[in-house]
């Protein structure tokens, strides 16, 4: 099982969901932290690429289709680290606009 960490804003993002979508969350998280590599290399991520106006090639999504929630995240492969970036609804490419703002800090 691959390590997972948080950025400190996907922390307070996480806090900001309800009781039953922060369980929800964490189980999808904690489900594809047994094998976080990208579908193309066998894994339950999936990559995330160059689309409106963001590059977040190397970065992973888990979509919760139910809750109207993503979750992005990074490999660290060095350390075996699942590192999670933002969570939040999909709202027209929002969450993935907070990802790359995220990345570049």
């Amino acid at each position: 099982m691959w390590k997972v960490e948080y950025l400190r804003e996907a922390l307070e993002d996480i806090k900001q969901l309800d009781q039953g979508q922060r369980v929800q969350v964490v189980k999808a998280i904690n489900k594809v932290a047994v094998n976080p590599l990208p579908q193309t290399e066998g894994g339950y991520g999936k990559p995330l690429g160059k689309k409106g106006g963001t590059n977040l090639t190397g970065y992973c999504k888990i979509k919760l289709l139910k809750l109207g929630l993503r979750v992005v995240y990074h490999l660290v492969r060095e350390n075996n680290s699942m590192r999670i970036i933002v969570v939040s609804a999909r709202a027209d490419d929002e969450v993935y606009l907070m990802a790359q703002k995220r990345k570049e800090e």
